[in-house]
């Protein structure tokens, strides 16, 4: 079987990023099937890479997460068109696989369907426009009213339908209840991402010996709101045991760095985006994984990355959402969930872990235990080909995530 992927942010190993349609794609050759994928790059011309079995298409876009909305609706464009007429010059391909966001992905899966009659399947990471009309970026009646109806098309017509996690797929079958849809989350990788003991030369480097260590990693934009975590820093200023890094990137950094240095917070750092080996060399002086979203009830059903690698390197967990995740959280007490809008609570379930070691390794413990149960790797890969090959994936004992908040 030929497949075609689509998808604006396909990233390697080397690059860092989320991985899922990189493994995705390494699983279907590994099966014996033909891949091609179409992305983009910042780069000013088109580039054509081999990968380990599997064709790369990188296209010209700018994509940057420090873009306004209309700079990054024009990228969603551009991307679309260009993918497109990528596309038809390819072989065409048994299947496409289109992933979102952004949901102009599914325009290219949708004209691909009638141009060549290729079935599509549509993977939904993010409720959009959902997203951005809760997060008020989007206020025309009009343009919600278009929006919509084009993320209601984009579902009605594919073949098949991957949601990321129970939230994403209630909202969407909200749309198409007519439809199937598999729930897979983002994956745990477990072979990557591993606890172990913390290495002094790591805790000299990044000036936390002795410390309980609270790392936020990944994007910094608003729908983030790392404000939270910083006001919970300054709450934890009179625990001195207490100390925070945060590895990030994205258009609300310098605005945070500015005002950390505002709050005067001596028990937190800031540490340079790097890619996946930074990341395991940042998680191994880590002791607590903070996850953050803004108060909307949209982001309560994402599924993100960084919730699964900080399950993979075995480290507890806090959220600051409502949501499937924290009743994961909770209920297989791998960490807890603090609310966002009272920092010191953040201070108070953290401070007794100090010296209380043996509980802290238990919650660790069941982080490890739950990514390797229900998210690793090797388990979520094999639930999107089945998917792609048109398996019922029944038997998988961790397809139905529901079962871990039963």
């Amino acid at each position: 079987m030929k497949v075609l992927i689509i998808h604006q942010y396909f990233n390697t190993p080397e690059s860092g990023g989320p991985l899922r349609s990189y493994y995705l794609a390494r699983g279907l050759v590994a099966c014996g099937h033909e891949v091609e994928i179409v992305t983009a790059h910042n780069q000013n011309s088109a580039l054509e890479v081999e990968l380990e079995g599997f064709k790369v298409h990188y296209l010209p876009v700018f994509y940057d997460n420090s873009l306004g909305f209309t700079r990054r609706i024009i990228a969603f464009s551009k991307f679309a068109w260009l993918a497109y007429r990528k596309a038809l010059t390819l072989e065409k391909a048994d299947i496409c696989y289109a992933i979102s966001t952004p949901l102009t992905t599914g325009w290219v899966a949708q004209r691909l369907k009638s141009k060549r009659n290729t079935p599509y399947i549509f993977e939904v990471g993010d409720l959009w426009p959902e997203a951005p009309i809760q997060m008020g970026v989007i206020k025309s009646n009009w343009l919600i009213n278009v929006l919509r109806q084009f993320e209601r098309n984009v579902y009605q017509n594919a073949h098949r339908l991957v949601a990321l996690s129970p939230g994403i797929k209630d909202g969407m079958a909200q749309l198409c209840r007519e439809k199937s849809i598999t729930v897979i989350p983002n994956m745990s990788d477990c072979k990557f991402y591993s606890p172990e003991p913390k290495d002094p030369a790591l805790e000299s480097r990044f000036g936390v010996k002795q410390k309980l260590v609270v790392t936020y990693f990944g994007a910094a934009g608003k729908a983030n709101h790392l404000e939270y975590l910083l006001k919970a820093a300054r709450h934890a200023k009179r625990n001195p045991h207490l100390y925070f890094l945060i590895m990030a990137y994205g258009s609300e950094l310098r605005r945070i760095e500015q005002l950390a240095n505002q709050y005067q917070l001596n028990n937190t750092s800031f540490i340079p985006y790097g890619n996946r080996e930074t990341l395991r060399k940042v998680l191994n002086v880590t002791d607590v994984v903070y996850v953050s979203y803004a108060d909307k009830p949209v982001l309560a059903t994402g599924s993100p990355n960084k919730y699964f690698d900080g399950l993979a390197a075995g480290k507890l967990m806090v959220v600051n959402f409502q949501g499937w995740l924290k009743d994961i959280t909770e209920q297989h007490e791998i960490g807890y969930y603090v609310d966002p809008n009272q920092p010191q609570m953040l201070t108070d379930v953290l401070s007794p872990l100090v010296f209380d070691k043996a509980s802290l390794k238990k919650s660790q413990e069941n982080a490890r235990l739950i990514a390797e149960t229900f998210f690793s790797r090797g388990l979520s890969i094999q639930k999107l080909l089945k998917v792609l090959t048109q398996d019922q994936p029944k038997s998988i004992k961790e397809l139905e995530v529901y079962n871990l908040t039963a």
